[in-house]
């Protein structure tokens, strides 16, 4: 086990939470239960997906290499997938994230801004093309 260990847990629990209630809000006809906007998907990389991407580049570039047990490992990457599947639905995509948490560290350290990072590795929101942008 990696002293790292319980930041991992912590990260993994609250990835399942906040993926499992927006399954709720999206299934529900409670009026209370509005599914989430595309303002609130930064909120899910920043607080989710870039703390638990920024955990592994911390791990790997904090000067020694620190060893995360298979479950650890399994844990950090199941937790930013989900919180880039809330990322998605925020904007009225579903995906089945799978994506390594080493692929999104080195695009965090490419872009140094994990809403980018997001978007390359999902591709949501779609890119403009560049001709769209060119007419306006």
């Amino acid at each position: 086990m990696s002293r790292y260990s319980p930041r991992i847990a912590a990260l993994a629990r609250r990835a399942e939470r906040e993926r499992a209630a927006l399954e709720t809000a999206g299934r529900s006809d409670d009026e209370t239960n509005v599914p989430a906007t595309p303002d609130e998907a930064d909120a899910y990389l920043r607080d989710g997906a870039g703390q638990a991407v920024g955990l592994y580049v911390d791990a790997r570039t904090g000067g020694r290499l620190v060893p995360f047990t298979d479950a650890e490992f399994a844990a950090l990457e199941n937790a930013m997938n989900h919180w880039l599947e809330c990322y998605a639905v925020c904007h009225g995509v579903d995906i089945e994230a799978e994506f390594t948490v080493r692929e999104a560290a080195e695009l965090l350290l490419e872009t140094r801004n994990i809403v980018d990072t997001a978007q390359l590795l999902t591709c949501v929101p779609e890119r403009e093309s560049a001709t769209a942008a060119v007419d306006e």
